[in-house]
């Protein structure tokens, strides 16, 4: 019989096979955010793309950098707390997140209750 209570501190509603699921779908975000990132890196320097595209272009490219470079820490973050034992667990209110939240987003720190009002906060 496995001791909820030591899994439970991880997240008790996550089976061994979803936490294994959602730690390899992490990686595979890792790495696809890893390689956009690298393809970014790639293109041609600022100075090119300002004489090539238009202003709103050259934000577009950079927004989308930044958000790959959020995503790439948020789910290296998710990772990690998944190797410590701490996955799963609200970042505020210190309950478990839902599972079908973190199937949806298995980066996700908070409950969907605490991210609404982070969200409403804003």
């Amino acid at each position: 019989m496995v001791n909820h209570q030591t899994i439970g501190d991880r997240a008790a509603h996550l089976s061994p096979e979803d936490l294994a699921a959602l730690r390899e779908n992490l990686h595979e975000q890792r790495l696809f955010r890893q390689e956009q990132l690298r393809q970014i890196a790639a293109a041609p320097r600022a100075e090119d793309l300002l004489r090539r595209r238009s202003a709103a272009q050259t934000e577009v490219h950079v927004k989308v950098a930044a958000s790959a470079r959020m995503v790439l820490a948020d789910v290296e973050a998710a990772l990690r707390r998944i190797a410590e034992g701490r996955y799963g667990r609200c970042h505020l209110c210190r309950r478990p997140v839902e599972r079908e939240r973190l199937m949806i987003v298995p980066q996700a720190r908070y409950c969907a209750r605490c991210q609404q009002v982070r969200e409403a906060e804003r």
